[in-house]
């Protein structure tokens, strides 16, 4: 039951991210570097193999990908990336380091929840609902502010790496 919650959540999050062009590959790009380094870490040179030859998909994806895109990933392919990263999570048995690694994804997907439960219980305790965010999934959110789809994915990306490194150094422990 919790590999499943864990497949089917991150497959939700990857799709929930995949709203801006090169944003969830780019995130997934650094997830799987991530999972990667942990596999060599652990002599898992299979998983490791893996992880890089997603790496190298994604980069090709990406050239057509980045803004303004030729190319779109759609659900098909956000949700089977997000399903594939999970299950690398697992095999590596570091499934616990997954929010952090991706820590972008669960901010997306948390994004969501949080919006749709504050306006379901405001609206249903007061009448009208609230909202935290100006939209969601959160990368709308920033683009409401006035963010460019550039600004929005780099900055995303480095917060993205920095949790990748965060989650490589809690592996180490």
């Amino acid at each position: 039951p919790i590999a499943t919650f864990i497949i089917v959540a991150m497959a939700n999050a990857v799709n929930l991210t995949d709203g801006l062009d090169g944003l969830a590959s780019s995130i997934a790009v650094v997830a799987f570097v991530g999972y990667a380094i942990i596999a060599f870490l652990q002599g898992q040179f299979p998983l490791l193999s893996f992880c890089f030859t997603m790496v190298g998909a994604l980069f090709a994806f990406l050239w057509f990908n980045a803004h303004p895109a030729a190319l779109f990933m759609g659900g098909m392919g956000s949700l089977a990336l997000g399903a594939t990263l999970a299950v690398v999570a697992l095999m590596s048995f570091q499934w616990l380091l997954l929010p952090i690694i991706g820590f972008i994804f669960v901010a997306e997907a948390g994004s969501v929840v949080i919006q749709v439960s504050c306006f379901k219980l405001s609206r249903n305790l007061t009448g009208v609902g609230c909202r935290v965010f100006k939209m969601t999934p959160l990368h709308l959110h920033f683009e409401l502010l006035g963010w460019s789809e550039t600004q929005i994915t780099q900055r995303f990306w480095i917060i993205g790496v920095l949790a990748a490194m965060l989650g490589i150094a809690l592996a180490l422990l």
